[in-house]
C-alpha cells in the first residue's frame, strides 16, 4: 500500500499542476493553443533527453534480463489492451475516438515521472519497453483506426525522435559509452521537467473545452470506465493468473512499471492524431482531460489492488 499512497500523492502533484495550467488559461495569460509550444519542446527535447539518460547505467545481467522483460510485457499487454479495444467497440458501439482512447495509454508523458518520482530515476530505464511498441503502434495501428486506411509511413515510424533516442541510448547502454558528466547532467535536468509541463499542457487543453458539454456527455463517461478501471482489472487478472511477477530479479517491479503504463489516462497522441486526420478534436480532448483528472482516484486505486493481489 505504501506504493499506492506515494502515488497517490505525486498524482494529486501532477493534478495541480494541471490546475495551474487551466488557470492560465482562464486568467488570459496564455491561450490553448500556446500548448503547441509546450508539446513540442516535450516531444522533440525532454523526452529524448530523460530516455538517453535513462540508459547511461552499467550493463548488468539484471538490467539485461529486466529490458527483455519490459519488452516482452509490451507486446503482449498491448496485444490485450487490442483485442479488448475490438471487444469493446463492438459491445458499446464505439466510435473510433473510444475505440482508440481504450487501447492507447498517455505511458511517456505520465508514467516517466511518476516511475522517476515513486521508484527512483535508475527504474526510468525500464519504461523503455512500453514507449518504444507504443510509439511504433502509434503511427501503425492507432494511425489506421482514425484514418480507416492508407499506405503506412514507415519512415516516420523509424525517424520518430523519441524512437531515435531509445535506439541512442540502447547503443550507448550496450557499447557502456558514458557520455560527459556536463552533458548527462544536462540530459537529467532537462528530463526532470517532463512531468510539469505535461500537465500544464494537460491542463491548458482542458481550459479549452466546454465543461457544461462534457459533464452531460455520458458516452465520455463510458470511455473513462473502460480505460481506467474495467480494462486495469482484466490485466491485473493476467499478471496474476500468469505469475510473471515472480520470475525473481527485478521482475517484481518491472511488472508493476509495466502495469502502471496501462492503467494511465487515454493518450494524448490519440488527440494530436484527431486533428490531423481530422477526427473531432473536442472530444478526443474531452476524453484525455476526463481520464487525465479521473486517474487521481484510479490509479493509486488500481496499484493498490495490484500489491493486493500480486
Amino acid at each position: 500500500m505504501e506504493t499506492a499512497l506515494l502515488l497517490a500523492g505525486k498524482i494529486t502533484e501532477l493534478t495541480l499542476i494541471v490546475l495551474m495550467g487551466i488557470a492560465l488559461v482562464k486568467s488570459k495569460l496564455l491561450t490553448s493553443e500556446h500548448s503547441r509550444t509546450l508539446s513540442v519542446i516535450a516531444l522533440y527535447l525532454i523526452s529524448p533527453s530523460v530516455m538517453i539518460h535513462a540508459f547511461q547505467i552499467e550493463n548488468t545481467p539484471e538490467i539485461l534480463d529486466g529490458l527483455k522483460l519490459s519488452v516482452t510485457l509490451a507486446v503482449a499487454f498491448h496485444i490485450l489492451l487490442i483485442a479488448l479495444g475490438r471487444l469493446f467497440k463492438t459491445l458499446f458501439k464505439l466510435d473510433t475516438l473510444e475505440h482508440a482512447a481504450t487501447v492507447y495509454t498517455n505511458s511517456g508523458n505520465l508514467i516517466i515521472p511518476l516511475v522517476m518520482s515513486v521508484f527512483g530515476p535508475q527504474w526510468v530505464i525500464y519504461t523503455s519497453g512500453f514507449i518504444i511498441v507504443q510509439t511504433l503502434l502509434f503511427w501503425t495501428h492507432l494511425r489506421l483506426l482514425l484514418c480507416g486506411s492508407g499506405k503506412l509511413s514507415w519512415k516516420t515510424v523509424f525517424t520518430n525522435i523519441n524512437i531515435l533516442s531509445i535506439l541512442f541510448g540502447i547503443l550507448l547502454f550496450a557499447c557502456q559509452i558514458k557520455l560527459p558528466r556536463i552533458i548527462d547532467n544536462t540530459l537529467a535536468t532537462v528530463g526532470g521537467m517532463i512531468g510539469p509541463v505535461a500537465m500544464l499542457v494537460a491542463g491548458m487543453l482542458i481550459a479549452s473545452l466546454p465543461l457544461k458539454e462534457i459533464v452531460l456527455l455520458k458516452r465520455i463517461y463510458l470511455t473513462a470506465f473502460l480505460r481506467l478501471i474495467l480494462i486495469p482489472l482484466i490485466l491485473l487478472l493476467f499478471v496474476k493468473i500468469s505469475g510473471i511477477a515472480h520470475l525473481g530479479g527485478h521482475s517484481d517491479t518491472v511488472v508493476l512499471i509495466s502495469f502502471l503504463a496501462t492503467v494511465s489516462p487515454a493518450a494524448s497522441t490519440v488527440t494530436q492524431m484527431a486533428v490531423i486526420y481530422g477526427q473531432n478534436a473536442r472530444k478526443a480532448s474531452a476524453i484525455y482531460g476526463i481520464t487525465t483528472l479521473f486517474c487521481v482516484i484510479t490509479m493509486p486505486l488500481m496499484i493498490g489492488l495490484y500489491r493486493l493481489a500480486v
